[in-house]
């Protein structure tokens, strides 16, 4: 008996426990040089290129014209503190919306993108 006890108050400790796993990769590096392109219209904003952790590197995102996901919409570009990556994502009166890179492929990227937040 004092054996299963012994057991449930060690599994119920593991149960609580919270584990973190992370991959250090530094900092990224300066971000390339480009000259920015003309907008396509007036309702873009520009974006400029970033680097991003891609498993233990780092990825350059060159700089892109998109429109916001919803009007009043700003951009927060991604940042490096030293230890940790924050990724870029916009936010507002409608909420914070996070960047997907599977967007890319698309010239609206963002926009429009606000009904995926229900989704989730």
């Amino acid at each position: 008996m004092r054996k299963l006890l012994v057991l449930l108050v060690l599994a119920t400790g593991v149960g609580l426990a919270q584990v973190s796993i992370g991959i250090r990769i530094g900092p990224p590096p300066p971000p390339r040089v480009y000259a920015v392109p003309q907008s396509p219209g007036p309702d873009f904003v520009w974006i400029d290129g970033y680097w991003y952790p891609d498993g233990h590197k780092y990825k350059w995102h060159a700089g892109y014209w998109t429109r916001p996901p919803y009007g009043g919409a700003r951009w927060v570009g991604p940042r490096h503190d030293g230890e940790r990556f924050f990724d870029g994502y916009w936010d507002g009166d409608h909420g914070r919306r996070d960047h997907d890179h599977h967007w890319d492929h698309d010239h609206d990227r963002d926009y429009g993108r606000d009904h995926d937040r229900d989704r989730h």
